[in-house]
Protein backbone atom coordinates (compact mmCIF):
# COMPACT_ATOMS: atom_id res chain seq x y z
CA UNK A 1 0.00 0.00 0.00
CA UNK A 2 2.86 2.38 0.86
CA UNK A 3 4.39 1.74 -2.57
CA UNK A 4 1.08 2.55 -4.27
CA UNK A 5 0.66 5.77 -2.25
CA UNK A 6 4.23 6.84 -3.08
CA UNK A 7 3.63 6.11 -6.77
CA UNK A 8 0.38 8.10 -6.72
CA UNK A 9 2.12 11.05 -5.01
CA UNK A 10 4.92 10.99 -7.62
CA UNK A 11 2.33 10.93 -10.41
CA UNK A 12 0.55 13.93 -8.91
CA UNK A 13 3.84 15.83 -8.71
CA UNK A 14 4.66 15.04 -12.35
CA UNK A 15 1.19 16.09 -13.48
CA UNK A 16 1.50 19.35 -11.55
CA UNK A 17 4.88 20.06 -13.17
CA UNK A 18 3.37 19.38 -16.59
CA UNK A 19 0.53 21.84 -15.94
CA UNK A 20 3.02 24.49 -14.81
CA UNK A 21 5.12 23.99 -17.96
CA UNK A 22 2.05 24.28 -20.17
CA UNK A 23 0.64 27.25 -18.22
CA UNK A 24 3.57 29.06 -16.59
CA UNK A 25 2.64 31.68 -14.00
CA UNK A 26 2.97 35.31 -15.02
CA UNK A 27 4.06 37.98 -12.54
CA UNK A 28 3.81 41.70 -13.25
CA UNK A 29 5.13 44.28 -10.76
CA UNK A 30 4.00 47.87 -11.30
CA UNK A 31 5.20 50.87 -9.31
CA UNK A 32 3.28 53.40 -11.43
CA UNK A 33 -0.30 52.11 -11.24
CA UNK A 34 -0.85 53.16 -7.62
CA UNK A 35 0.25 56.33 -5.86
CA UNK A 36 1.22 54.83 -2.52
CA UNK A 37 1.81 51.11 -3.09
CA UNK A 38 3.51 48.61 -5.38
CA UNK A 39 1.06 46.52 -7.40
CA UNK A 40 1.87 42.81 -7.80
CA UNK A 41 -0.24 40.83 -10.30
CA UNK A 42 -0.03 37.06 -10.39
CA UNK A 43 -1.76 34.93 -13.03
CA UNK A 44 -1.31 31.16 -12.85
CA UNK A 45 -2.99 27.79 -13.21
CA UNK A 46 -5.35 27.27 -10.29
CA UNK A 47 -4.99 24.58 -7.64
CA UNK A 48 -5.94 24.20 -4.00
CA UNK A 49 -3.50 26.13 -1.83
CA UNK A 50 -2.02 28.35 -4.55
CA UNK A 51 -3.39 31.52 -2.91
CA UNK A 52 -1.65 30.62 0.34
CA UNK A 53 1.63 30.11 -1.53
CA UNK A 54 1.47 33.58 -3.04
CA UNK A 55 0.48 35.28 0.22
CA UNK A 56 3.20 33.37 2.06
CA UNK A 57 5.94 34.59 -0.29
CA UNK A 58 4.88 38.23 0.18
CA UNK A 59 4.45 37.82 3.94
CA UNK A 60 7.84 36.16 4.41
CA UNK A 61 9.41 39.28 2.91
CA UNK A 62 7.73 41.33 5.67
CA UNK A 63 5.66 43.22 3.11
CA UNK A 64 2.39 44.84 4.15
CA UNK A 65 -0.57 43.87 1.95
CA UNK A 66 -2.89 46.89 1.98
CA UNK A 67 -5.36 45.69 -0.66
CA UNK A 68 -5.94 42.49 -2.59
CA UNK A 69 -8.36 41.22 -5.21
CA UNK A 70 -8.55 37.49 -5.90
CA UNK A 71 -10.48 35.67 -8.59
CA UNK A 72 -10.06 31.96 -9.34
CA UNK A 73 -13.23 30.72 -11.00
CA UNK A 74 -12.40 27.98 -13.48
CA UNK A 75 -8.85 26.75 -13.96
CA UNK A 76 -7.02 30.07 -13.73
CA UNK A 77 -6.06 32.22 -10.76
CA UNK A 78 -5.78 36.00 -11.02
CA UNK A 79 -4.46 37.86 -7.98
CA UNK A 80 -3.75 41.56 -7.53
CA UNK A 81 -1.93 42.76 -4.41
CA UNK A 82 -1.03 46.27 -3.31
CA UNK A 83 2.01 46.06 -1.04
CA UNK A 84 4.35 48.35 0.85
CA UNK A 85 7.35 47.92 3.11
CA UNK A 86 7.10 48.21 6.90
CA UNK A 87 7.38 52.00 6.64
CA UNK A 88 4.51 52.31 4.16
CA UNK A 89 6.74 52.93 1.12
CA UNK A 90 6.69 51.33 -2.31
CA UNK A 91 9.06 48.44 -2.98
CA UNK A 92 11.96 49.82 -5.02
CA UNK A 93 14.78 47.45 -4.08
CA UNK A 94 15.57 45.60 -7.31
CA UNK A 95 16.91 42.57 -5.45
CA UNK A 96 13.58 42.13 -3.65
CA UNK A 97 11.55 42.79 -6.79
CA UNK A 98 13.58 40.20 -8.68
CA UNK A 99 13.09 37.72 -5.85
CA UNK A 100 9.30 38.19 -6.01
CA UNK A 101 9.31 37.59 -9.78
CA UNK A 102 11.36 34.41 -9.40
CA UNK A 103 9.51 33.10 -6.35
CA UNK A 104 6.07 33.50 -7.94
CA UNK A 105 6.97 33.22 -11.63
CA UNK A 106 7.90 30.41 -14.05
CA UNK A 107 11.28 29.87 -12.39
CA UNK A 108 9.70 28.89 -9.10
CA UNK A 109 9.56 25.22 -8.27
CA UNK A 110 7.23 25.36 -5.27
CA UNK A 111 4.31 23.06 -4.94
CA UNK A 112 1.69 23.32 -2.22
CA UNK A 113 3.59 22.25 0.84
CA UNK A 114 4.31 23.79 4.19
CA UNK A 115 7.98 23.12 3.44
CA UNK A 116 8.33 24.88 0.15
CA UNK A 117 7.78 28.62 0.32
CA UNK A 118 10.03 31.07 2.10
CA UNK A 119 12.12 28.37 3.74
CA UNK A 120 15.90 28.42 3.78
CA UNK A 121 17.82 25.37 2.53
CA UNK A 122 17.98 22.47 4.99
CA UNK A 123 20.28 23.00 7.95
CA UNK A 124 21.77 20.54 10.40
CA UNK A 125 19.37 20.67 13.32
CA UNK A 126 16.63 18.62 14.94
CA UNK A 127 13.12 20.10 14.96
CA UNK A 128 10.93 19.52 18.01
CA UNK A 129 7.21 20.28 17.82
CA UNK A 130 5.38 20.75 21.11
CA UNK A 131 1.73 21.27 21.99
CA UNK A 132 0.20 21.30 25.47
CA UNK A 133 -1.40 23.36 28.20
CA UNK A 134 -0.06 26.88 28.67
CA UNK A 135 1.01 28.13 32.10
CA UNK A 136 3.40 30.72 33.56
CA UNK A 137 7.04 29.65 33.26
CA UNK A 138 6.44 26.96 30.62
CA UNK A 139 9.10 28.20 28.18
CA UNK A 140 11.56 28.50 31.06
CA UNK A 141 10.98 24.88 32.08
CA UNK A 142 11.22 23.56 28.52
CA UNK A 143 14.46 25.39 27.79
CA UNK A 144 15.94 24.32 31.15
CA UNK A 145 15.28 20.67 30.32
CA UNK A 146 16.92 21.05 26.89
CA UNK A 147 19.97 22.72 28.44
CA UNK A 148 20.25 19.91 31.00
CA UNK A 149 20.09 17.38 28.15
CA UNK A 150 22.99 19.19 26.41
CA UNK A 151 20.85 20.55 23.57
CA UNK A 152 21.65 23.95 22.10
CA UNK A 153 18.51 25.87 21.16
CA UNK A 154 19.11 27.49 17.74
CA UNK A 155 15.64 28.79 16.80
CA UNK A 156 12.30 28.79 18.59
CA UNK A 157 8.85 30.15 17.90
CA UNK A 158 6.17 29.89 20.58
CA UNK A 159 2.47 30.78 20.35
CA UNK A 160 -0.13 30.66 23.11
CA UNK A 161 -3.88 30.97 22.80
CA UNK A 162 -6.92 30.01 24.86
CA UNK A 163 -4.87 28.19 27.56
CA UNK A 164 -2.99 26.17 24.93
CA UNK A 165 0.63 26.48 23.79
CA UNK A 166 2.48 25.38 20.67
CA UNK A 167 6.17 25.63 19.87
CA UNK A 168 8.60 24.68 17.13
CA UNK A 169 12.11 24.39 18.55
CA UNK A 170 15.21 23.76 16.44
CA UNK A 171 18.08 22.29 18.45
CA UNK A 172 21.57 20.88 17.92
CA UNK A 173 23.92 18.76 19.98
CA UNK A 174 25.86 20.94 22.43
CA UNK A 175 29.21 19.33 21.62
CA UNK A 176 29.05 18.73 17.85
CA UNK A 177 26.72 21.55 16.80
CA UNK A 178 24.87 19.12 14.52
CA UNK A 179 21.47 17.45 14.49
CA UNK A 180 20.67 14.91 17.19
CA UNK A 181 20.04 11.52 15.60
CA UNK A 182 20.53 8.95 18.36
CA UNK A 183 17.11 7.25 18.80
CA UNK A 184 17.54 6.61 22.52
CA UNK A 185 18.53 10.20 23.22
CA UNK A 186 15.66 11.53 21.12
CA UNK A 187 13.25 9.30 23.03
CA UNK A 188 14.52 10.74 26.33
CA UNK A 189 14.14 14.30 25.04
CA UNK A 190 10.58 13.62 23.90
CA UNK A 191 9.62 11.97 27.19
CA UNK A 192 10.96 14.74 29.45
CA UNK A 193 9.54 17.56 27.33
CA UNK A 194 6.16 15.87 27.16
CA UNK A 195 6.13 15.51 30.96
CA UNK A 196 6.80 19.24 31.30
CA UNK A 197 4.00 20.02 28.85
CA UNK A 198 1.50 17.87 30.71
CA UNK A 199 2.14 19.59 34.02
CA UNK A 200 -0.82 19.14 36.35
CA UNK A 201 -3.46 19.40 33.60
CA UNK A 202 -4.99 15.96 33.22
CA UNK A 203 -7.97 17.01 31.11
CA UNK A 204 -6.03 18.00 27.97
CA UNK A 205 -3.16 16.06 26.46
CA UNK A 206 0.34 17.05 25.38
CA UNK A 207 2.22 16.08 22.25
CA UNK A 208 5.89 16.05 21.30
CA UNK A 209 7.15 15.26 17.78
CA UNK A 210 10.81 15.11 16.73
CA UNK A 211 11.75 15.55 13.08
CA UNK A 212 14.72 16.28 10.81
CA UNK A 213 12.46 17.91 8.21
CA UNK A 214 12.49 21.59 7.26
CA UNK A 215 9.14 23.29 7.81
CA UNK A 216 7.69 26.75 7.45
CA UNK A 217 7.41 27.52 11.15
CA UNK A 218 4.39 29.85 11.19
CA UNK A 219 2.51 27.62 8.77
CA UNK A 220 3.23 24.65 11.00
CA UNK A 221 2.20 26.45 14.20
CA UNK A 222 -1.21 27.22 12.71
CA UNK A 223 -1.62 23.55 11.82
CA UNK A 224 -0.52 22.40 15.28
CA UNK A 225 -2.88 24.73 17.14
CA UNK A 226 -5.73 23.88 14.78
CA UNK A 227 -5.14 20.16 15.37
CA UNK A 228 -5.00 20.86 19.13
CA UNK A 229 -8.43 22.54 18.89
CA UNK A 230 -7.34 25.79 20.51
CA UNK A 231 -10.39 27.38 18.86
CA UNK A 232 -12.76 25.63 21.27
CA UNK A 233 -14.01 27.89 24.05
CA UNK A 234 -15.72 27.16 27.33
CA UNK A 235 -18.23 29.29 29.21
CA UNK A 236 -15.47 30.20 31.66
CA UNK A 237 -13.39 31.61 28.79
CA UNK A 238 -16.27 33.86 27.76
CA UNK A 239 -16.57 35.23 31.30
CA UNK A 240 -12.83 35.78 31.82
CA UNK A 241 -12.03 37.37 28.47
CA UNK A 242 -13.39 40.87 28.08
CA UNK A 243 -11.30 41.91 25.08
CA UNK A 244 -13.24 42.34 21.82
CA UNK A 245 -13.13 39.53 19.31
CA UNK A 246 -12.87 39.80 15.54
CA UNK A 247 -16.21 40.18 13.78
CA UNK A 248 -16.57 37.04 11.63
CA UNK A 249 -19.74 36.22 9.69
CA UNK A 250 -20.64 33.36 7.35
CA UNK A 251 -23.67 33.42 5.02
CA UNK A 252 -24.59 31.29 2.01
CA UNK A 253 -25.37 32.55 -1.50
CA UNK A 254 -27.60 29.70 -2.58
CA UNK A 255 -27.99 30.89 -6.16
CA UNK A 256 -24.19 30.76 -6.62
CA UNK A 257 -23.40 27.87 -4.23
CA UNK A 258 -20.86 30.02 -2.38
CA UNK A 259 -20.43 30.71 1.28
CA UNK A 260 -19.44 34.33 1.92
CA UNK A 261 -17.10 34.87 4.87
CA UNK A 262 -16.59 38.46 6.05
CA UNK A 263 -14.03 39.44 8.66
CA UNK A 264 -13.59 42.80 10.37
CA UNK A 265 -10.76 43.19 12.84
CA UNK A 266 -7.97 45.48 13.89
CA UNK A 267 -5.30 45.36 11.23
CA UNK A 268 -1.86 43.93 12.00
CA UNK A 269 1.07 42.38 10.09
CA UNK A 270 0.49 38.91 8.60
CA UNK A 271 -3.27 39.02 9.17
CA UNK A 272 -4.08 37.92 5.62
CA UNK A 273 -1.62 35.02 5.83
CA UNK A 274 -3.21 33.82 9.06
CA UNK A 275 -6.77 33.76 7.70
CA UNK A 276 -5.87 32.23 4.33
CA UNK A 277 -3.75 29.62 6.11
CA UNK A 278 -6.70 28.60 8.28
CA UNK A 279 -9.16 28.43 5.38
CA UNK A 280 -6.69 26.22 3.51
CA UNK A 281 -6.19 23.94 6.52
CA UNK A 282 -9.98 23.62 6.83
CA UNK A 283 -10.12 22.50 3.20
CA UNK A 284 -11.95 25.52 1.82
CA UNK A 285 -11.22 26.87 -1.65
CA UNK A 286 -11.24 30.65 -2.13
CA UNK A 287 -12.87 31.56 -5.46
CA UNK A 288 -13.09 35.31 -4.98
CA UNK A 289 -11.79 37.64 -2.29
CA UNK A 290 -11.62 41.34 -1.56
CA UNK A 291 -9.13 42.58 1.05
CA UNK A 292 -8.92 46.16 2.35
CA UNK A 293 -6.39 46.97 5.07
CA UNK A 294 -5.49 50.56 4.30
CA UNK A 295 -6.83 51.87 7.61
CA UNK A 296 -6.58 50.75 11.23
CA UNK A 297 -9.35 48.20 10.61
CA UNK A 298 -8.98 45.39 8.10
CA UNK A 299 -11.89 44.08 6.04
CA UNK A 300 -11.71 40.66 4.38
CA UNK A 301 -14.38 39.08 2.21
CA UNK A 302 -14.06 35.53 0.88
CA UNK A 303 -16.32 33.56 -1.48
CA UNK A 304 -15.56 29.94 -0.67
CA UNK A 305 -16.61 26.36 -1.14
CA UNK A 306 -15.36 23.21 0.51
CA UNK A 307 -12.99 21.09 -1.61
CA UNK A 308 -15.94 18.77 -2.24
CA UNK A 309 -17.66 21.66 -4.06
CA UNK A 310 -20.28 22.45 -1.43
CA UNK A 311 -20.85 25.64 0.59
CA UNK A 312 -21.12 25.55 4.39
CA UNK A 313 -23.77 22.92 5.05
CA UNK A 314 -24.92 23.39 8.64
CA UNK A 315 -25.00 25.81 11.54
CA UNK A 316 -22.46 23.65 13.37
CA UNK A 317 -20.05 23.95 10.45
CA UNK A 318 -20.67 27.70 10.28
CA UNK A 319 -19.87 28.10 13.98
CA UNK A 320 -16.69 26.06 13.57
CA UNK A 321 -15.51 28.27 10.69
CA UNK A 322 -16.15 31.37 12.80
CA UNK A 323 -14.31 29.96 15.82
CA UNK A 324 -11.31 28.81 13.78
CA UNK A 325 -10.91 32.17 12.04
CA UNK A 326 -11.23 34.01 15.35
CA UNK A 327 -8.48 31.80 16.77
CA UNK A 328 -6.25 32.34 13.73
CA UNK A 329 -6.48 36.11 14.19
CA UNK A 330 -6.05 36.05 17.97
CA UNK A 331 -2.96 33.82 18.10
CA UNK A 332 -0.65 36.72 17.24
CA UNK A 333 -2.51 39.39 19.21
CA UNK A 334 -0.82 40.30 22.48
CA UNK A 335 -1.40 42.66 25.37
CA UNK A 336 1.66 43.68 27.33
CA UNK A 337 5.25 44.41 26.44
CA UNK A 338 7.50 43.45 23.57
CA UNK A 339 11.06 42.82 24.70
CA UNK A 340 13.96 42.45 22.26
CA UNK A 341 17.20 40.81 23.29
CA UNK A 342 20.31 40.93 21.11
CA UNK A 343 23.59 39.50 22.38
CA UNK A 344 26.29 36.96 21.64
CA UNK A 345 24.77 33.49 21.55
CA UNK A 346 25.86 30.83 24.02
CA UNK A 347 24.67 27.49 25.36
CA UNK A 348 21.82 27.91 27.84
CA UNK A 349 21.07 31.55 27.00
CA UNK A 350 17.35 30.99 26.43
CA UNK A 351 17.05 29.01 29.67
CA UNK A 352 18.77 31.77 31.65
CA UNK A 353 16.72 34.61 30.21
CA UNK A 354 13.34 32.90 30.52
CA UNK A 355 14.14 31.80 34.08
CA UNK A 356 14.82 35.43 34.93
CA UNK A 357 11.43 36.36 33.45
CA UNK A 358 9.71 33.64 35.44
CA UNK A 359 11.37 34.62 38.71
CA UNK A 360 10.07 38.15 38.15
CA UNK A 361 6.50 36.92 37.52
CA UNK A 362 6.52 37.64 33.78
CA UNK A 363 4.52 35.32 31.51
CA UNK A 364 5.77 34.80 27.96
CA UNK A 365 2.75 34.73 25.62
CA UNK A 366 4.76 34.60 22.38
CA UNK A 367 8.42 34.23 21.53
CA UNK A 368 10.62 34.38 18.44
CA UNK A 369 14.16 33.16 19.06
CA UNK A 370 16.74 33.14 16.27
CA UNK A 371 20.49 32.73 15.98
CA UNK A 372 22.32 34.59 13.23
CA UNK A 373 26.07 34.41 12.74
CA UNK A 374 26.74 33.77 16.42
CA UNK A 375 24.25 36.43 17.57
CA UNK A 376 21.07 35.69 19.48
CA UNK A 377 18.20 37.87 18.26
CA UNK A 378 15.21 37.14 20.47
CA UNK A 379 11.77 38.75 20.77
CA UNK A 380 9.55 38.06 23.77
CA UNK A 381 5.95 39.20 24.25
CA UNK A 382 5.31 39.28 27.99
CA UNK A 383 2.65 40.25 30.50
CA UNK A 384 2.45 40.32 34.28
CA UNK A 385 1.11 37.61 36.56
CA UNK A 386 -2.59 36.79 36.08
CA UNK A 387 -2.68 39.06 33.03
CA UNK A 388 -1.95 42.25 34.96
CA UNK A 389 0.11 45.05 33.33
CA UNK A 390 3.86 44.70 33.61
CA UNK A 391 5.34 46.80 36.37
CA UNK A 392 8.00 49.27 35.20
CA UNK A 393 10.21 48.47 38.17
CA UNK A 394 10.18 44.79 37.24
CA UNK A 395 11.47 45.50 33.74
CA UNK A 396 14.00 47.93 35.18
CA UNK A 397 15.33 45.25 37.50
CA UNK A 398 15.60 42.67 34.71
CA UNK A 399 17.40 45.10 32.40
CA UNK A 400 19.90 45.93 35.12
CA UNK A 401 20.81 42.25 35.40
CA UNK A 402 20.88 41.51 31.66
CA UNK A 403 22.15 44.86 30.44
CA UNK A 404 20.39 48.02 29.26
CA UNK A 405 21.75 47.73 25.72
CA UNK A 406 21.12 43.99 25.48
CA UNK A 407 17.42 43.95 26.45
CA UNK A 408 15.23 46.69 25.01
CA UNK A 409 11.56 47.51 25.56
CA UNK A 410 9.57 47.95 22.35
CA UNK A 411 6.12 48.95 23.53
CA UNK A 412 3.57 48.77 26.29
CA UNK A 413 0.66 50.46 27.99
CA UNK A 414 2.89 52.77 29.95
CA UNK A 415 6.18 54.51 29.43
CA UNK A 416 9.04 52.52 30.88
CA UNK A 417 11.99 54.77 31.59
CA UNK A 418 15.51 53.29 31.65
CA UNK A 419 17.56 53.60 34.78
CA UNK A 420 20.45 56.05 34.83
CA UNK A 421 23.08 53.35 35.08
CA UNK A 422 23.43 49.60 34.94
CA UNK A 423 23.59 47.58 38.09
CA UNK A 424 27.10 46.63 39.16
CA UNK A 425 25.85 43.03 39.24
CA UNK A 426 25.02 42.94 35.53
CA UNK A 427 28.28 41.11 34.82
CA UNK A 428 26.76 38.15 36.66
CA UNK A 429 24.37 37.54 33.76
CA UNK A 430 26.65 34.86 32.41
CA UNK A 431 28.37 33.49 35.50
CA UNK A 432 25.56 33.49 38.02
CA UNK A 433 23.11 31.65 35.79
CA UNK A 434 25.66 29.06 34.72
CA UNK A 435 26.60 28.33 38.31
CA UNK A 436 23.15 26.99 39.16
CA UNK A 437 22.46 23.35 38.43
CA UNK A 438 19.20 22.71 36.61
CA UNK A 439 18.85 19.47 38.55
CA UNK A 440 18.96 21.47 41.80
CA UNK A 441 16.61 23.96 40.16
CA UNK A 442 14.07 21.17 40.39
CA UNK A 443 12.69 21.13 36.85
CA UNK A 444 14.46 18.12 35.46
CA UNK A 445 14.14 15.88 38.48
CA UNK A 446 10.45 16.63 39.01
CA UNK A 447 9.56 15.52 35.48
CA UNK A 448 11.97 12.60 35.17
Amino acid sequence: MDVNMSFSHDMDDEYEKLIRRMNPPRVVIDNDACKNATVVRVDSANKHGILLEVVQVLTDLNLIITKAYISSDGCWLMDVFKVTDQDGNKITDEVMLDYIRKALGPESCFSYSMRSVGVAPPVDYTAIELTGSDRPGLLSELSAVLTHLKCNVVNVEVWTHNTRAAAVMQVTDEETGTAITDPERLSTIKKLLCNVLKGSNKSRGAKTVVSQDVTHTERRLHQMMFADRDYERTNDDDVLEEKPRPDVNVVNLYDKDYSVITIRSKDRPKLLFDTVCTLTDMQYVVFHANIDAEGPEAYQEYYVRHVDGSPVKSDAERQRVIQCLEAAIERRVFEGLKLELCTTDRIGLLSDVTRLFRENSLTVTRAEVTTRAGKAVNTFYVRGASGHPVDAKTIDSIRQVIGQTILKVKGGPEELKPVSQESPTSFLFRGLFKSRSFVNFGLVRSYS
